[in-house]
């Protein structure tokens, strides 16, 4: 059988190679050191806030970005249904519930009309709304301009989870830049990598100390070990930390050829009745990270399973669009606010192999076996 193609491999070579050796002679192997600092200042530069801090996950700055905001047990967070299981999980890691809200059919993203009504409600029952967690997905930011207006008329802090939309804009303004603070996942299948990392980035220097400090155990400032919080290990190794600092140099090299790959995609579909490039036409300020399509199966007479079916007989990877946090058993209990937008693109969306490592024979190979697919099924 042919070798494995990924929706999303990491796109590393000789300079990461560079980068991640140097860090190993400087000495510096243990956790932090002068990379992990020059990583944090050179990602606040490029999204254009103050402070960065890097961590072991996105998961890990969810969690402590939600503890630095005060998020307390028996609070209420709204965020996305439509998003990866991390977001939910790091509001249950503080004790906190997770509300559910709905996207926009369009881009699946959180619909802000929806964030209004639940705030309206939850308000109106005397309920604490402590934090709301926009998710950007798959490289498209939200509608920050309406969510943060929204969230400021009812004074609840926002936590941008752009996990997926490093290099990304709303309005001109960086992805990662928007909220009290926001997030970035640096995992093996982000357009950029440290093989695990994220970080939180911010401009409330106080947020970025206490993160600082929650990240490396609480450990207080005296020679032996003293504890008065409990404390977590989630702060990015040095040699981590290198590889980053590399990959952040290509950044917008390796969206380049995000971006062409899904034009690829837009010509193979184009003349393809009942099949649309999830994310709308309007995809100039996207990061292109990930490509999906949407498929009304009543008019191709095929379905999105029946595709990735013909994909994985010639070993490529391709995945249904993400499956609502509402429609997962672990959250079947929790509240939401739905308008049945996420269930019908979780059941007609596939998202296709769209990394930058992919070479022409790769791409050739994925784009020709969907055409076989459409010619036998035309």
């Amino acid at each position: 059988m042919s070798d494995r193609i990924y929706m999303s491999s990491p796109d590393v070579g000789e300079l990461e190679e560079r980068y991640v050796l140097a860090a190993m002679r400087s000495g510096w192997i243990a956790p932090l050191g002068p990379d992990v600092n020059a990583f944090e200042a050179e990602l606040a530069e490029r999204v254009g806030v103050e402070h960065g801090v890097a961590l072991s996950s996105g998961t890990a700055a969810l969690h402590l970005g939600l503890l630095g905001i005060g998020v307390e047990p028996g609070d209420i967070v709204l965020t996305s249904t439509m998003t990866f299981a991390a977001t939910a999980n790091a509001i249950v890691y503080t004790g906190a519930e997770p509300y559910f809200i709905d996207c926009e059919l369009e881009t699946g993203n959180m619909d802000p009309a929806l964030l209004r009504q639940a705030l309206e409600q939850l308000t109106r029952d005397g309920e604490k709304v402590a934090a709301i967690i926009p998710v950007d997905l798959l490289g498209k930011a939200v509608n920050y301009t309406e969510i943060c207006a929204i969230a400021d008329e009812y004074g609840v802090p926002v936590l941008a989870d752009a996990a997926e939309s490093l290099g990304a804009t709303h309005n001109g303004r960086a992805a990662g830049s928007f909220g009290q603070a926001s997030i970035v996942s640096f995992n093996g299948n982000k357009i950029m990598t440290t093989s695990g990392g994220g970080m939180l980035l911010t401009n409330d220097g106080d947020l970025a100390t206490r993160t600082r400090y929650l990240a490396t155990q609480a450990r207080q400032p005296v020679a032996h070990y003293e504890h008065t919080d409990i404390g977590y290990n989630y702060r990015l190794s040095n040699l981590l930390a290198a590889l980053g600092r590399a990959q952040l140099t290509r950044l917008d090299e390796m969206i380049a050829k995000r971006k062409a790959m899904r034009n690829r995609y837009r010509d193979l579909f184009a003349n393809v009745a009942g099949v649309e490039i999830f994310g709308g036409q309007n995809d100039s300020e996207d990061n292109f990270w990930l490509t999906s399509i949407v498929v009304d199966s009543a008019v191709t007479g095929w379905s999105p399973a029946q595709l990735s079916a013909a994909l994985l007989e010639d070993n490529i990877e391709s995945r249904p669009l993400w499956k609502p946090m509402h429609m997962q058993p672990i959250f079947a209990g929790a509240r939401r606010l739905a308008n049945e937008s996420s269930e019908q693109l979780f059941g007609t969306g596939l998202t296709l192999p769209s990394g930058s490592a992919l070479c022409e024979a790769e791409i050739e190979r994925v784009t020709s076996k969907q055409a076989l697919f459409l010619e036998s099924n035309a």
